[in-house]
């Protein structure tokens, strides 16, 4: 294929027809070498089953990530080690952020369907492990493993929708992933809990084998159906490594920082610093290379990094919520671990609606921007209430968390499609990996974040993710007071994600408006 170098502002925008690139770059190309400038898309009739079929896939690693922590305990007994516990779910946390670029690019060179192969071999391969270890070290080692196959299912379903569903429809279906992931974040915890207390804790890991091969075997015979968009180049394996590295120091620093080390300790600014400069040196590569891992231009114009950080913004604000909550309904009103997880449902069950909301408004009307404006807005507000009305009766902050979810479900999907409609269909892989990476890195910096700010209101160890188990020593008045403080960090967020998302540049949709029956067929 003919190398073709498109001026850096066309980076983000729709592709160009072939006499228009030959008349910019002066170079003549094959129609076959340029990107299609109409994005078309498979009937609905054949796109729902290649959907429900990814959406088995992505269930897969969904629940790994909810169905491992209510394990844990029962893991550190038979083990008797639980000071490095946490390193089951670190490990897994570090492979799977730092991959997710990678499997970005490498589903541009070589084709989505070997890069969703390749993932779930590795998940699935890294999930036998697992239930097999015979100590700890072995169980965080092969988590690791699992965690290079996961954190590429969720880039690469992503990616393999937008090659089926044009982009004006494909907020209609980003509602079927959160559900998704509903049904995971309510289902996991109890079948972990269920699998720990009565059977054995592997089979939190044996039960992704069924899940795995009948994911694919759903999934293989359909991939013929869907269109090969790639465009083989040389792999930059050095910008890849470095920003890989600058990703797994920033997350050790996050990780580490307040707990094991003290944030201004020197390791946790030597590590830090050590994350900065490996970033400035993946920038410099990537200006310098010809082929680079991430095109900067494909991250740079007026639509993906607005986008981009929108979400990410949203995304910190959305776990750092879920991870922290809990605390506060223990400590402030008391409820039970159970009945903690329960209170969950108001903020992670609603978010389903908002994005099947925004899915919904922007396969009708072809807009989206404002849409997420609005419902980021919303989000900031019910967030500046919370801080504003200090523990209120319970039923009140369940409503509020309810709006809240409604308004921060419009921001997934909206960051997703406005992200892959303004790049070319060769990319779109590179830059779905890309925003799965930056969301990941916030979310890890909003829990972080909270945490902070919990632990200087506090003043001692905040037991995240461990639930309190009958143990209330932390102070209510305390906790109410940090509290206020997260929902207006969680507040900033929120905003920040509707100033940027107002000043995107909104783009018109590929697709066309969907007939009154297709709309009622779904």
């Amino acid at each position: 294929m003919s190398k073709i170098q498109r001026p850096e502002p066309e980076m983000e925008g729709e592709p160009l027809a072939p006499d228009d690139l030959a008349a910019i770059t002066g170079e003549a190309i094959r129609i076959e070498d340029s990107e299609p400038a109409i994005r078309a898309s498979l009937p609905h009739s054949e796109a729902l089953p290649i959907v429900l079929s990814l959406l088995c896939n992505l269930f897969l690693t969904a629940l790994d990530q909810t169905i491992v922590a209510t394990a844990l305990p029962t893991i550190g007994v038979q083990f008797h080690d639980v000071s490095n516990l946490s390193w089951v779910i670190t490990a897994y946390l570090l492979a799977s952020t730092a991959v997710a670029p990678v499997y970005g690019a490498l589903a541009d060179i070589y084709g989505r369907r070997a890069m969703i192969i390749t993932a779930n071999v590795l998940f699935l391969i890294g999930s036998v492990l697992c239930a097999l270890a015979p100590n700890l070290l072995f169980l965080i080692l092969a988590r690791g493993l699992q965690g290079l196959g996961g954190g590429g299912i969720l880039p690469l379903v992503q990616t393999l929708i937008a090659d089926v569903i044009t982009p004006r429809d494909r907020g209609r279906y980003q509602g079927y992933i959160s559900m998704v992931w509903v049904t995971a974040g309510i289902g996991g915890p109890v079948l972990g809990g269920v699998f720990a207390q009565h059977l054995h804790w592997s089979m939190i890991f044996w039960i992704n084998l069924p899940i795995g091969v009948g994911s694919l075997m759903l999934l293989l015979p359909r991939l013929r159906k869907i269109p090969d968009y790639h465009r083989h180049r040389k792999l930059d394996w050095a910008g890849g490594l470095l920003l890989m590295a600058s990703a797994v120091v920033f997350l050790l620093g996050l990780t580490w920082g307040g707990h094991k080390f003290a944030w201004l300790s020197p390791t946790i600014l030597a590590m830090m610093g050590a994350a900065v400069v490996l970033m400035a040196a993946f920038v410099i590569h990537a200006r310098t290379h010809d082929e680079p891992f991430l095109p900067l231009p494909l991250i740079s114009g007026s639509v993906v990094p607005y986008s981009m950080v929108a979400g990410g913004c949203a995304m910190g604000a959305m776990i750092g919520m879920i991870v922290h909550l809990p605390i506060y309904y223990e400590a402030v009103y008391r409820l039970s671990a159970s009945e903690a997880g329960i209170a969950l449902i108001p903020l992670v069950a609603v978010s389903v609606l908002g994005a099947w909301s925004a899915g919904q408004f922007m396969a009708v009307t072809g807009r989206y921007k404002w849409a997420a404006v609005g419902g980021a807005s919303v989000a900031a507000s019910c967030l500046l209430l919370m801080a504003y009305l200090a523990a209120p009766p319970l039923w009140v902050l369940l409503s509020l968390l309810a709006v809240l979810a409604l308004g921060i479900g419009t921001c997934f999907p909206i960051s997703v499609v406005s992200i892959q409609n303004a790049v070319p269909r060769s990319q779109v892989g590179t830059a779905t990996g890309a925003m799965n990476f930056f969301r990941a890195l916030m979310s890890s910096f909003a829990v972080a974040m909270f945490t902070a700010i919990l632990l200087a209101a506090v003043g001692q160890e905040i037991p995240i993710g461990e639930g309190m188990s009958g143990n209330h020593n932390l102070a209510s008045d305390d906790m109410i007071v940090g509290f206020r403080f997260v929902f207006l960090a969680a507040a900033f967020l929120m905003a920040t994600a509707a100033a940027l998302f107002a000043l995107m540049e909104e783009r018109p949709l590929a697709g066309s408006k969907p007939s009154p029956a297709a709309t009622m067929a779904e």
